[in-house]
């Protein structure tokens, strides 16, 4: 099922009086905004509409999530049609949320450097909700408003100049080529530890469970998580996954891009069990040579991973896996939970405990005061010069496990 994307370059970004998309400009009513998002959900007590341009003197704090802006213009089931997507701008939410959590964006200075969205101008919504409201409830206004934001942002591009297309078809394959899958790991461990697929949570979803790569591009999957910010896979991550990308780059030149295994990482050990060999079996349906694995978090997902790596390895079907390190501030400590032997081609995305130092910035968006308790904050996370000491864990998307950042590896 063929799938199309036209991506709308947006160079500039400004607040002004009302939202408009002119050629590369996008103007944006932070009233209108918030009259919109206010207007469709009465949880929210108080909204505020920044502006964060790349390259400016800003630190976001307690950012939930990061969302492209895209509207669909055709095709009524999830992976067909054709959609318009703005590149260069994305929406951010933030504000307290769960006592922490979750990241920290520098739009410029030595921070910018770890989160790719610094590279992006940023409308960021500072949510405050009712008083009371129970902790689900509250992640659900923040995603919900984050989501809306975008989709009302994109509307400005649904009547621009068509832009040239990329078209995605996985229907077509050559027999004499590897087949070669992604097992794509969806965090779904309660307690805001969410993900939602096709607009329910991941956990009622009846993974693990074969998608076309189209679907997952289609906004298929939306993050609900509020978790460490640097390994978290934001919505924005997942409707631009770079593995899925890459697989249909290649697809009929060197590989056969088979299909993709969505799955999840249960807490209990019976419940990784039952899904790894239900990884395996979809796996063997698709009659796959090898498969890309991904996951999201650390710890105990890093068991789901290594029991989905002996399972397949052990069936012939060889294995690559994305993941990041926790490796303590010197890099000398066991950087996984859980090993196997079968877990001989891993690529590390950087050790998330490693400490920066970050100067002040001339403007903070969000609750500063929250900053010490993110994951990777420190006791003496806020200087005295009104900069930040924080592991790397805390800056957003820095260590992604989709590949999706700014660290490199070299030998030494």
């Amino acid at each position: 099922m063929a799938f199309e994307i036209g991506i709308i370059q947006v160079d500039d970004v400004a607040l002004g009086e009302r939202t408009a998309l002119d050629g590369a400009r996008l103007t944006v009513s932070a009233d209108d905004l918030a009259r919109e998002l206010k207007a469709a959900d009465d949880r929210i007590r108080e909204l505020r509409v920044h502006l964060a341009s790349s390259g400016s003197s800003t630190r976001i704090v307690c950012t939930k999530d990061v969302v492209q802006p895209r509207v669909k213009l055709e095709g009524e089931r999830p992976g067909e049609g054709r959609m318009l997507a703005l590149s260069g701008v994305a929406v951010v939410s933030c504000g307290p949320i769960v006592g922490f959590q979750e990241g920290i964006i520098d739009m410029s200075g030595p921070g910018a450097a770890y989160t790719p969205f610094s590279a992006l101008d940023l409308i960021v919504l500072e949510v405050e909700v009712e008083p009371g409201l129970e902790l689900h409830a509250h992640e659900e206004v923040l995603r919900m408003a984050s989501s809306h934001a975008a989709r009302w942002l994109a509307e400005t591009a649904r009547t621009a100049p068509a832009p040239s297309f990329t078209t995605y078809d996985s229907g077509i394959s050559d027999p004499k080529l590897p087949r070669v899958g992604y097992v794509y790991l969806l965090q779904n461990q309660g307690l805001l530890h969410d993900t939602y697929v096709l607009g329910v949570n991941a956990r009622q979803a009846d993974l693990p469970r074969i998608v076309s790569p189209e679907v997952v591009l289609d906004d298929a999957i939306v993050s609900g998580n509020c978790v460490s910010a640097c390994d978290k896979n934001t919505t924005y991550h997942h409707q631009n996954n770079p593995v899925v990308r890459e697989l249909f780059r290649r697809h009929g030149t060197d590989l056969s891009f088979a299909g993709i295994v969505l799955s999840t990482e249960p807490v209990r050990l019976a419940d990784k069990t039952k899904a790894a060999e239900g990884v395996l079996l979809l796996a063997k349906e698709l009659d796959l040579d090898a498969a890309v694995i991904s996951k999201e978090g650390f710890g105990n997902p890093d068991a789901d991973l290594m029991m989905i790596i002996r399972g397949l390895e052990q069936a012939g079907i060889r294995t690559v896996a994305i993941t990041d390190e926790y490796a303590g501030e010197d890099g000398g400590s066991q950087s996984l939970a859980d090993a196997t032997i079968e877990a001989n081609a891993v690529v590390s995305t950087g050790n998330a405990n490693e400490v920066l130092v970050l100067p002040p910035m001339e403007r903070t968006i969000g609750p500063i005061a929250s900053v010490e308790r993110l994951a990777g904050g420190l006791p003496t996370t806020l200087r005295e010069d009104g900069g930040l000491t924080v592991e790397l864990q805390a800056m957003m998307g820095s260590t992604n496990e989709l590949g999706f950042s700014r660290l490199r590896a070299r030998e030494v």
